[in-house]
């Protein structure tokens, strides 16, 4: 190991050759307590200090954008790390319940089998699982589109018929949202889609049997819990009451 005095003797060096505290760290690994004792009395040149401020000031623009990119790296990473732990071809079995898993948290929960959703993905995904699970083919699925005012129905209508395979005359009338003055943050560029599976009550409870089935295990734990805090289920439902000049009292 070298002695301190070596140290600091290179630490001398390159601060005469104008680099900062941290540059000089990099390079010989001392800390910068050590680098202000040894190095105060070492005045910096004019142009080396313009070179540092300059630096210090670009690094201060460009830090928070920096840490953005290079978090945007670590995601990327990860994403592609995890990818590697599912095993393809997926098995039935898991395609199954990860459909229901789907289905459980976006599906309907009326008497129809319907999904509703905006992202291409899911919903495709969703067509798929459909006809693998069950046998019924896009043709014979029927649609509903949700979209804005400003949105063009027909080229909507034919992203998701040529996505899904869904055709158009399956397609029934389009809910056209009034306008609103509220800033919307998601742009829903292909409006909204509902999915619905012609006479599939059946196929609503069979797929809720599958998540029964899983979640089998944990039931007498939700159960227990419900009957201690049975006291919440008794909380009144709140009634809307539209509030306009002819009902609004001031006390």
């Amino acid at each position: 190991m070298k002695p301190k005095s070596t140290f600091r003797k290179e630490a001398e060096e390159l601060r005469r050759k104008g680099l900062s505290y941290n540059e000089i760290r990099k390079k010989i690994g001392v800390s910068k307590s050590s680098l202000s004792l040894w190095l105060k009395s070492i005045p910096l040149k004019e142009e080396d200090r313009k070179r540092l401020y300059t630096k210090r000031i670009v690094a201060l623009s460009l830090g928070p954008h920096s840490q953005k990119q290079r978090r945007e790296v670590e995601i990327k990473e990860i994403i592609k790390n995890a990818g590697k732990e599912i095993e393809f071809p997926l098995s039935l079995e898991v395609a199954r319940l990860m459909g229901a898993a789907l289905y459980w948290a976006e599906g309907s929960k009326g008497n129809r089998f319907e999904m509703t959703n905006s992202d291409p993905h899911l919903i495709l995904y969703f067509i798929n699982w459909v006809k693998l699970m069950f046998g019924i083919s896009p043709k014979n699925l029927r649609a509903r589109l949700n979209i804005y005012p400003q949105q063009d129905n027909v080229k909507i209508k034919q992203f998701w018929s040529s996505l899904t395979g869904i055709p158009i005359k399956s397609f029934g009338k389009s809910y056209v949202k009034p306008l609103s003055k509220n800033y919307k943050k998601n742009n829903l560029y292909y409006g909204t889609i509902r999915i619905e599976v012609p006479k599939s009550s059946n196929i609503k409870h069979r797929v809720f049997g599958w998540i029964e089935a899983v979640l089998k295990n944990i039931n007498s734990d939700v159960e227990l819990s419900q009957k201690r805090w049975r006291s919440l289920r008794e909380t009144p439902r709140p009634v809307n009451i539209k509030v306009t000049p002819h009902n609004l009292t001031v006390k």
